[in-house]
């Protein structure tokens, strides 16, 4: 990783439009297509035996930042469907998805950008995760929750 962030930052540096670095930019200053990396060190694939907290989280992940104000759609959680199967908290690229002694708790709306991974990668049927307009109450949501899709739908 520590390659990545020489590559980017030389890269950025060079350009006359930047003074900064992207690791000095805020988020409203990062330019399209700028890489964002979520981990400080490589791809670890027994990343689901490490707790959230412990994790190696990169200055660019959205865990060091507040995202809640930008984000336009949110995962909304059906504990009543959920099977703890664990997905949407090993594919969560920021780290949202709060389980314990592993069973999903919640989600953590500060740091959930909206990106719909988690509700990509459930397994249930219906989705226990389903994404919602940002402005729409979860109560409201869990009242319109999809019904259970029949083979060849």
């Amino acid at each position: 990783m520590a390659q990545h962030n020489e590559v980017a930052t030389n890269l950025y540096r060079s350009t006359d439009k930047f003074e900064n670095s992207i690791w000095d930019m805020g988020w409203d200053e990062i330019i399209p297509g700028a890489a964002v990396y979520s981990f400080e060190e490589d791809i670890d694939h027994t990343v689901v035996n490490v707790q959230p907290e412990n994790r190696a989280i990169a200055e660019t992940n959205s865990m060091n930042k507040y995202v809640g104000d930008w984000r336009v759609v949110k995962p909304v959680w059906n504990v009543d469907l959920c099977i703890d199967c664990q997905n949407c908290w090993l594919y969560c690229p920021d780290t949202s998805i709060i389980s314990r002694d592993k069973e999903m708790v919640g989600i953590d709306y500060d740091h959930c950008k909206g990106c719909g991974i988690c509700s990509e990668v459930c397994p249930t049927n219906p989705k226990s995760l389903v994404m919602f307009d940002e402005n729409l109450k979860n109560e409201d949501a869990l009242n319109q929750w999809p019904e259970k899709k029949k083979k060849g739908e």
